[in-house]
């Protein structure tokens, strides 16, 4: 136990670093995933009581580097903030972008310092969901004066614990220590404070449960879309005898309802559309126009740019079918990781906090082998086109199948032959 908890320890020290305003951003953030990925391999052989102890502690003493600065790398909590602050006005936050003269009144030397803003995007309307936006509200009203971006950072730090202690009491620390190690957990979740934790953190649940899956699930869409990738896993293998109706309207009604419903109050309020910017952002992201920014990266190897984003979707509805057809219902995560993960290698996102979900995916399933398309997500938003980190993520991904693959075919034809105990057949050679 003490290597891997030296090498816990390392990796807080380091993490602190990186968050105090290094130079070279990247080069910190990848000598703490190596250390997270020596602190997890030195961890195999730790015993199970003391391997919980040391995840547990160790995850919340990660999770904690987080607060050790202001957000580093991201303006997004600006926004969060500044979304809760004209909902506790009484006005919609889909209806003005931060720079409309009528939300001038609202305005602060912190949100905008000198003549500027620190909000990023203020000529366009907020592009986030309606939990999210319940949360931005509440975290207003129990911030202190004064407090900025502090009480954002500890409700992520928050989100991310109960994430983990779900993770140690339903996939066990061995599995858990995925996440509460990860590096990107104290960079996005914390100290960038991205409201995608809310939405990893219901995911998390929904799979942890049965009753109330599909209700959890719409909650999760409705605090950050990307959630809605999960949807295929919590259907694992319902088409593989015909179509399973039932499980299909009791994961997707509950999910649409809940995020139906979680819309009403906002559609009533707000005299604009509560999509905001949502069809802005991605054009801008280049995914309408691959081109433009690195998305599709992997696939513009061997295709034209135009032909891209329609391989993208054929393919991830391929995956999709496959999980549906073939997915195991007893191990709906599993689906969830294998559609997730497809989504970010064929689109190759930007941007690293999106990876969270993944992170949560794996803690869940154990499948490591996915952990470097998170990482691949962090270069790719530190430091530009991340082709060949995708590349090489996709090949971790694709030698982990083939030796899982492999290992399980050679269990079943190591495994002796067995006959049914309790059918006329094994009566018959007694």
């Amino acid at each position: 136990m003490v290597i891997p908890a030296a090498l816990v320890t390392v990796l807080v020290a380091v993490l602190v670093r990186a968050m105090l305003g290094p130079p070279a951003t990247l080069a910190w953030q990848l000598v703490a995933w190596a250390l997270f990925a020596a602190a997890v391999w030195a961890a195999r052989r730790v015993p199970g009581r003391p391997l919980t102890a040391l995840v547990v502690a160790g995850g919340i003493a990660v999770t904690a580097t987080g607060l050790a600065a202001p957000p580093s790398t991201s303006s997004d909590s600006y926004r969060y903030a500044w979304d809760g602050r004209v909902q506790a006005a009484g006005i919609s936050p889909y209806d003005h972008a931060p720079a409309d003269p009528a939300l001038a009144p609202l305005r602060d030397a912190w949100l905008f310092p000198g003549g500027h803003t620190r909000i990023n995007r203020p000529t366009v309307h907020t592009i986030y969901p309606p939990v999210a936006q319940v949360y931005f509200l509440a975290v207003h009203r129990v911030s202190p004066e004064g407090s900025r971006h502090k009480v954002l950072q500890l409700g992520g730090a928050v989100l991310a614990v109960l994430t983990l202690l779900l993770l140690c009491r339903f996939a066990g620390a061995r599995r858990a220590a995925y996440w509460a190690w990860c590096p990107a957990v104290p960079v996005e979740a914390v100290n960038n404070a991205h409201v995608d934790m809310l939405g990893v953190l219901l995911v998390v649940l929904a799979f942890c449960v049965v009753r109330g899956r599909g209700a959890l699930l719409g909650a999760a869409v409705a605090a950050k879309l990307l959630p809605a990738v999960t949807l295929p896993g919590a259907l694992s293998g319902v088409l593989r005898d015909g179509v399973d109706v039932r499980r299909v309207l009791r994961i997707v009604v509950p999910a649409g309802l809940v995020a139906g419903l979680a819309y009403l109050p906002y559609v009533l309020a707000s005299r604009g559309s509560v999509v905001g910017y949502l069809f802005g952002y991605v054009a801008e992201e280049g995914y309408e126009t691959p081109a433009a920014r690195d998305r599709y990266a992997l696939l513009k190897l061997v295709l034209p740019d135009a032909w891209a984003p329609f391989a993208a979707i054929a393919a991830l509805a391929l995956v999709v079918l496959y999980v549906l057809r073939h997915g195991d219902e007893r191990r709906p995560w599993s689906g969830a990781l294998v559609v997730t993960g497809a989504l970010f290698l064929l689109f190759t996102p930007g941007y690293s906090w999106y990876a969270l979900l993944l992170v949560a995916l794996v803690a869940l399933d154990g499948r490591w082998e996915w952990l470097g398309v998170a990482a691949a997500g962090a270069v790719a938003y530190l430091a530009g086109p991340a082709t060949l980190a995708y590349g090489v993520a996709a090949l971790a991904a694709g030698a982990g199948w083939l030796a899982r693959r492999s290992s399980a075919s050679r269990k079943d034809w190591e495994r002796p032959a067995t006959v049914p105990s309790s059918h006329g057949a094994d009566r018959d050679h007694r």
